[in-house]
């Protein structure tokens, strides 16, 4: 038994290691790029988040092609459940454990966007079908985080020291009747020295999990979203 042990814990070892390694890579090039994000390009360009955040200091893209309407594929992104994924819980409560936070024992609502309403993001600006904004001024580095949500005007103009501002898209461009990409796009933006310093810490040590839970969400709206189209046609074809 012993000498069946060594080469499983030996190769669970290096797993491990290289797992750490690979972690820390990516922690020390997200200091790096903190304040140096890539711009938008003609594909991604997004005018509707834009109004609100024309500058930042990180951002995160992620889009994928759906074969579904756009007006199907939007409506599963909003609907789309993470709490769902072992993943993404284990992943917020690595935030509880290394931030030291409390358990959030509310019971809240499923589908992304009406759960990040009841924690107190706001909707910035929506297109009716195609696209949503949302937006909350907030400190991450505290261990018990609260997000305040903030009136469309408000949000765009505040500068109020030590906060950051952070706002998202769930976005499904149309691509003919039956296509579509689904795109999410997060923008954050420190207000002044101190918050960018603490926020910079807390980006280069936590962003690997955040960008895991955007990219997440891929799969499960393209799956939601095709799954709602063939069930639809399947229903057009008996009534």
């Amino acid at each position: 038994m012993r000498s069946r042990t060594r080469p499983v814990l030996r190769w669970l070892s290096i797993g491990v290691g290289a797992a750490a390694a690979a972690y820390a890579t990516y922690a020390s090039l997200a200091w790096l790029r903190y304040g140096h994000p890539s711009r938008s390009t003609q594909d991604n360009h997004d005018p509707l988040l834009d109004r609100f955040m024309p500058i930042y200091d990180v951002v995160e893209r992620h889009h994928i092609g759906v074969r579904a309407p756009a007006d199907v594929t939007f409506v599963a992104a909003c609907g789309v459940d993470l709490m769902q994924s072992p993943l993404a819980r284990s992943i917020f409560k690595a935030r509880e454990v290394i931030l030291g936070s409390e358990p959030d024992t509310t019971v809240r609502p499923r589908g992304i966007l009406a759960l990040t309403q009841s924690l107190g993001w706001g909707v910035l600006a929506e297109e009716s079908g195609r696209e949503i904004v949302m937006g909350a001024v907030t400190k991450p580095w505290e261990a018990n985080v609260v997000f305040r949500a903030l009136l469309p005007d408000e949000f765009a103009a505040f500068d109020e020291p030590g906060y950051v501002k952070i706002a998202w898209t769930l976005r499904a461009d149309p691509h003919g009747p039956a296509e579509s990409t689904f795109s999410s796009e997060t923008r954050a933006i420190a207000t002044d020295a101190s918050a960018r310093s603490r926020f910079r810490r807390y980006w280069a040590l936590l962003s690997p999990g955040i960008i895991v839970i955007r990219w997440m969400m891929l799969m499960p709206v393209k799956r939601a979203a095709e799954t709602l189209t063939v069930s639809r046609e399947a229903g057009q074809a008996n009534p």
